[in-house]
């Protein structure tokens, strides 16, 4: 009879207890970071790409060095879930300056002294939380920097910054749509990567949206003037690949016009009279 009424007992737990379990399973879902296709770690200044929730590959980044946040104007780095909505480089050999999100047909070495433009890719990003639905409108994006030396520790302007050829890699095998998370903590634990694969880069996937959908994609959001301005007054692209524009006609008739004021001053000069 005691065992009878144990296993009664027991049945009646049994509905609470599966529910506990679907919760938790829920909750471990909902706050877990390994199903993202993309999580960069402030903590550790790593980028790590994860496939099927595994850890594939990792690059040394550099995340805002004015700390963490959303505020327009902050130059602050924001956290949370995020989308990639946009690429930006394709086809670009790395190193290939983009100002304005379009190449100047320049292309520099990595950590050339005094320059600190936006490089090679750029992957632009989209908030999905409240917490950094500014992300878009501040532009925020994973992108390119000859800066590599910096890579590894904070240094940026609110983006998360890569190595020139590191961010193509990684260009490669992010789709328009991918989830990108960004926290504060370290990366998740994965498996190590196999060994065909150390040192070399993931297997490209293919991405039907890719730049020929970029019209459409930036089109279905709003910027703000003002943070476009704060974004371009950072790009420290310096002077574009010389032009090889012909002269206007106005600025060849400049010299023809100051030989002819010299031949007529020539002409005009003082007659003597016959009083001296």
């Amino acid at each position: 009879m005691q065992s009878l009424f144990r296993h009664q007992k027991i049945a009646r737990y049994l509905p609470r207890l599966a529910l506990m379990a679907a919760l938790a399973t829920s909750l471990s879902q909902c706050t877990s970071v390994k199903k993202a296709d993309v999580v960069v770690s402030v903590k550790d200044q790593k980028l790590g790409l994860y496939e099927q929730g595994q850890l594939r590959k990792t690059y040394n980044i550099s995340t805002s060095k004015f700390g963490l946040g959303d505020k327009p104007g902050s130059n602050c780095t924001p956290l949370g879930q995020h989308q990639v909505v946009a690429k930006i480089g394709h086809g670009l050999p790395a190193g290939a300056v983009l100002k304005s999100r379009r190449w100047n047909g320049e292309v520099i070495k990595p950590n050339a002294p005094g320059r600190d433009p936006i490089v090679s890719r750029i992957l632009w990003l989209k908030g999905s939380e409240k917490s950094n639905k500014n992300a878009y409108g501040r532009f925020i994006y994973i992108h390119g920097t000859p800066e590599e030396r910096r890579l590894g520790e904070p240094a940026s302007y609110g983006c998360v910054r890569m190595g020139m050829k590191d961010v193509v890699n990684v260009f490669n095998v992010v789709n328009v749509g991918a989830k990108v998370v960004i926290t504060s903590g370290g990366l998740p634990k994965g498996e190590a990567p196999p060994a065909e694969m150390k040192g070399g880069e993931v297997k490209p996937t293919p991405d039907e949206h890719d730049d020929h959908a970029l019209p459409i994609k930036l089109a279905k959001l709003n910027e703000d003037p003002k943070e476009r301005a704060n974004a371009e007054s950072k790009e420290k692209a310096g002077p574009a690949k010389p032009s090889s524009v012909k002269p206007s006609s106005s600025s060849r008739k400049r010299p023809t016009s100051k030989s002819s004021s010299t031949a007529s001053s020539k002409t005009k000069k003082p007659v003597k009279t016959s009083s001296t």
